[in-house]
This record gives structure tokens, sequence and C-alpha cells, in this order.
């Protein structure tokens, strides 16, 4: 009888994901280009709400650390809905349940992904996200996880780690030998408010799937 194992508890390293999936870094540059090549420009009211979201979060922050569902109300909710992500084509879905069967190992992982957009029957974005006083590694190997539980791993998938104030982007590739490979990490900290650049990926990222 196969073994369930949850992910949250037990997929807490990158080491324990390669050595279930055979998962790999990708050392190609031109791997993921999408957090950085053709984004799109942003407009004066999208900046004006972004600063609104930086400035709400540091207001609500000030008072001691944010719980997760705090961290989704505050900053992940408005940026998914100035990204589009609950406008056609897109669905979005919260608590999505997942099962991954490893036959080699006898072993089904079980989880849930905090959140994620549909576009048709094709998974666009996993997120994953923590509480303010997580650090975003923490959520890495679990979002890669998620990942691997997409239904159609013919195609890329993409997904979105933070505790509130840090961004992760992951590019996942599943054909053949699975390959990933993050962004740079953005931080609310930067006197430059990279809310800017973390909704222009939003934006691209929705952009890809839509073209694919």
């Amino acid at each position: 009888m196969a073994q369930t194992i949850a992910i949250e508890k037990n997929i807490t390293t990158l080491n324990q994901l390669q050595g279930r999936f055979n998962l790999r870094r990708s050392d190609n540059d031109q791997f993921f280009t999408e957090w950085f090549n053709g984004l799109s420009q942003l407009t004066d009211l999208e900046k004006q709400a972004l600063d609104g979201i930086k400035q709400q979060y540091f207001y609500q922050r000030s008072d001691g650390p944010l719980a997760e569902g705090a961290v989704k109300m505050v900053v992940l909710a408005k940026l998914l809905d100035l990204a589009g992500f609950y406008d056609p084509p897109f669905r979005f879905r919260t608590e999505t349940g997942v099962e991954i069967a490893i036959e080699d190992r006898d072993e089904i992982l079980r989880g849930r992904i905090d959140a994620l957009v549909i576009q048709e029957q094709f998974w666009v974005l996993v997120i994953e996200s923590k509480r303010t006083t997580f650090s975003t590694d923490v959520a890495l190997p679990q979002a890669l996880a998620y990942m691997m539980a997409n239904p159609n791993p013919e195609r890329p998938i993409f997904g979105l780690v933070t505790n509130g104030s840090h961004f992760i982007f992951i590019k996942l590739v599943q054909s053949r030998e699975p390959q990933y490979d993050l962004s740079d990490e953005f931080s609310l900290y930067q006197r430059h408010n990279q809310l800017y650049n973390i909704l222009q990926i939003l934006k691209r990222l929705g952009q890809v799937m839509t073209e694919v």
C-alpha cells in the first residue's frame, strides 16, 4: 500500500524534491526569459495603485507580522486583480487539492495549492504564500512540488512564491527531464517600488499562456 505524504510537512528542501522527481535547476540563460523580456509599460493609474498597496502593506506590517491570510488580502489579491487574472479567459481557484503518485517510491504526495490561475483547462500560475515571518526559500520546494502536479505536463507552468514583502517567480518544464529556474528576488524594502516589476511580470505571464 502506498504511503501518503503531506507536501507541506515533508517536502521542505530542494534536495528532497530532486530525489523524488529528478528535478534540476536549468543552467540555460534562455530557459526563463519571460520575467525580464517583453514586459509592457505600466500606466500612471497602475503605478498609483501599486504605490497604495506598498503603503498599506507597511502600515499593516508596522503593528507586527502578518499572517498568511492577511498577506493574501493586503498584497496578493490586489496584484492578481491588476494583472487581470480575475477576468476572462482566466479562472481563479484557492485551496486546490493535488495528489502526485510516485510509483518507484510507492508514495502519494498530497497538498493544497494556496492559489491557482487557470486558462481553460490549463494551469497558468501556481501561487504559494507564507506569513511575513517566513523566508520565500521555505515556500520554494512546496511550490515546485505543486507545480509537478500540473495535469498538462507538456506545457510550461509558472509559479510565484511570496511572504508579502519578497517575491520570486518560477518556471517549470516537465518534458523529458524536469527543469526549473527562478527569477531574481523582488523586495518591497527597495527604495524603488518593485511591485511595478512584479505586476509587469504577472501581466507578461498571462500574455504568454494565452498565446501558447
